[in-house]
Order: C-alpha cells, then structure tokens, then sequence
C-alpha cells in the first residue's frame, strides 16, 4: 500500500485560498481586534470583536430559554447574559473540567448577581445533548471547538502536529454537536453555528450535511462585516481589517 503524502499546513491552505492565501496568513500572525465589553458588568472584559457577532447573532431577548453549548471561556456567555438583562434562563456548557472552572470564573468576576443568578453552568457532551433535553430552548449557541487556525501559526507546536484530519475530525464532531443543537431546540427556535475556522468542512461543509439530513430554514446573519458564504458569514482578518477569523450560520427548525 502506498503511503499518504505529508502535506504541510501552508500547501493544504495555500491550495484553498489560492493567490490569497501570503496575505490572509500575514494577517493571522497580526494582533486580532478586541472590543471593550463594560457596560453592565462589574469590570471591562476583552473579546475578539468578531467573536462578539456571534453571541449579537442569537438575538437573545428578556424571558428567553438560551443553551451556549461550547460556553467557555465566557466571553459570548457574558454577551448574552446581558441579552437578558437577568430575565430568562442560560444554560453555560462545557464539557472539560478545567475550561469550565475558567468559565464560572470569568461568570462570577464579571456578572453582577442580578445576571449571575440567571446562569447555570453544566457539564454534559455536547455531542449527546439530546439524551438529556429535547425542544428546550428558545435559542442555541453553538460555538464548536475548531481548527483556529490563528492559534495554530502561533504556535510552533500545534503547526509540528496539525495535519489535514484534523480539520476533519473537527467537522465531524461538530455536524454531531449542531445535530443535538437541533434537538435541544424548540419548533421556530434559533440556532447559530459559528467558529473561528477557515477550513470549509467545518464551516459550510457541516451546515451543509446537516441541511440534507434536517428540516431547517436558513437565516441570514445580520453582520457588519464579513463576506457571504453558501449557507452563512465568512469574517477574515485580509478583508474585515484585522478582525476574525469567524464562520456563522443561523437557522430556524
């Protein structure tokens, strides 16, 4: 049997992005862009400002049942904490023990009590959500753990061990964790999808495996920036000044 080719992190991105692809890594090695939340919490907090499209994106409301089911580190959580201005219910998911304790943390220094008292933080496998709730939500956030690819050139060590799978693996687990979003949403809720990949499987190619497979109807994200994609909003820091990169979709079920 012949032995699969090595390809390297820049020929595999090189080949998606083409000519493009000399500036958009420049522009990853770059300081991203970070918006100053302050009012209504106890003290400022720093957000990647396309990570806050995100989190603007599920249009959460007073009274609202909300699932964030990647939540930590928390900076989307506090987003839509304040969406509900300590009206409604939101569910703070993450699965890993040491990246949870990160998120009660950031929960609790930044929360006033009167948001804070709406939150619960949980522990279940977003994959498997369905097992436990079933059309629950009003809305759903799922941030899916992905390739981050500006994290990736960053750091020597992840670049050492990155391969194509990855950015597979990653889509697939992400298609199973925006299956249980779907699932733990209400008839009419909303769901968004996001990541901060550029890989198109777990971008568009998991949106569009879940539209063959589930009765949705796509919602076109309301974004100030950012380039439309097959089912959603591409933001890349080459053409959104800096800022991204961010992948979100929204659908209704």
């Amino acid at each position: 049997m012949a032995k699969r080719k090595w390809v390297s992190f820049d020929s595999w991105y090189g080949e998606l992005f083409d000519d493009r692809w000399p500036l958009l890594r420049a522009s990853l090695l770059k300081e991203p862009v970070y918006a100053e939340l302050k009012e209504g919490l106890l003290k400022p907090y720093y957000l990647d400002e396309a990570s806050c499209l995100a989190a603007e994106s599920l249009e959460a409301e007073p009274g609202d049942t909300v699932l964030d089911m990647c939540a930590a580190p928390g900076g989307k959580t506090l987003l839509i904490a304040l969406a509900l201005g300590g009206s409604g219910r939101l569910v703070a998911n993450d699965r890993s023990a040491s990246r949870r304790s990160r998120l009660k943390r950031v929960l609790t220094e930044y929360l006033p009590e009167a948001l804070l008292s709406t939150v619960e933080t949980t522990s279940h496998d977003a994959t498997k959500w369905g097992l436990y709730e079933q059309d629950a939500y009003d809305r759903v956030l799922l941030d899916a753990p992905c390739s981050s690819e500006r994290h990736v050139i960053h750091s020597p060590a992840h670049l050492s061990r990155w391969s194509p799978s990855r950015s597979r693996n990653l889509a697939h687990q992400a298609y199973a964790m925006l299956s249980a979003a779907y699932t733990a949403v209400k008839p009419g809720g909303l769901v968004v999808y996001s990541t901060c990949a550029l890989s198109p499987l777990e971008n568009d190619g998991v949106m569009k495996k879940l539209l063959a497979r589930r009765k949705i109807t796509l919602v076109t994200p309301r974004l100030r920036y950012g380039e439309p994609t097959e089912f959603g909003v591409q933001v890349t820091p080459d053409r959104d000044d800096g800022r991204g990169p961010m992948y979100i979709s929204r659908f209704c079920k």
